[in-house]
């Protein structure tokens, strides 16, 4: 009677256009999302609070389902 472990789901963000000309808070929360340079990409598991990061800078990266 084991469950099988559930895997979280996970993205991949891409820097994809830059932020100047943004608010600090968009700036601020690329980097909170580890995103530091132009074409730079990272994963992360998508929680509620990384998903609301990325609605906030939605036209600054590419999001992507990490399958696998």
């Amino acid at each position: 009677m084991s469950k099988k472990a559930q895997t979280p789901e996970r993205i991949r963000i891409t820097y994809v256009k830059s932020a100047i000309g943004y608010g600090k808070d968009q700036k601020a929360t690329l980097k909170a999302l580890g995103l530091r340079r132009l074409g730079q990409t990272v994963e992360h598991i998508a929680t509620p609070a990384i998903l609301g990061m990325v609605e906030k800078v939605k036209h600054l990266v590419e999001v992507e389902r990490v399958t696998g």
